[in-house]
């Protein structure tokens, strides 16, 4: 069993009360607009991180992650990328991939919108977007996912809201 902490849209900013959420995980994901290399090297000096890169996202920052991720775990055929779309909306450079190999979790962010949701269509594809954890944009609550992965279930999919967008610690 593998569990992953998830966020994304930090912006340059990282609540320190991620490291709490995120204590029993195994894994971080990072879905873009990171902001900064030091948040890149927080996270990957606190645990395992998969990071991809955003459109706010320096070169420097470019440098050290990646534009997309496919990998498997625990049974999963996982995509990370950071302007996937939607359901019924996807990203035209996305739509191709996702109807040619489409994984069974589809993880972006670029929204700002916490959405957890099935793809019936794509062959049930869960498609994760975990919302914003930093004060940059417009959503109105910080917020980021935690859940289980083990042999092809997942479980305990927990929204875990840091506070309103602009709110300090």
């Amino acid at each position: 069993m593998k569990s992953i902490g998830l966020l994304s849209d930090t912006h340059s900013y990282l609540d320190e009360r991620v490291f709490d959420h995120f204590a029993n995980c195994d894994e971080i994901w990072h879905a873009g607009d990171i902001g900064t290399v030091r948040i890149v090297e927080q996270l990957r000096e606190f645990k395992p991180t998969r990071i991809v890169f955003g459109n706010i996202d320096t070169p420097e920052v470019r440098a050290i992650t990646e534009e997309n991720l496919h990998f498997e775990l625990e049974g999963f055929r996982v995509w990370i990328t950071h302007i996937g779309g939607a359901p019924t909306r996807y990203n035209p450079q996305v739509m191709p991939t996702l109807r040619s190999n489409t994984p069974d979790i589809f993880v972006c962010g670029h929204s700002h919108i916490l959405r957890v949701m099935r793809d019936k269509p794509l062959n049930n594809m869960l498609y994760i977007n975990p919302g914003a954890a930093g004060r940059e944009g417009f959503h109105k609550f910080r917020t980021l996912l935690r859940f289980n992965l083990h042999e092809g279930l997942i479980s305990q999919m927990e929204a875990i809201e840091l506070g309103k967008r602009g709110a300090m610690l």
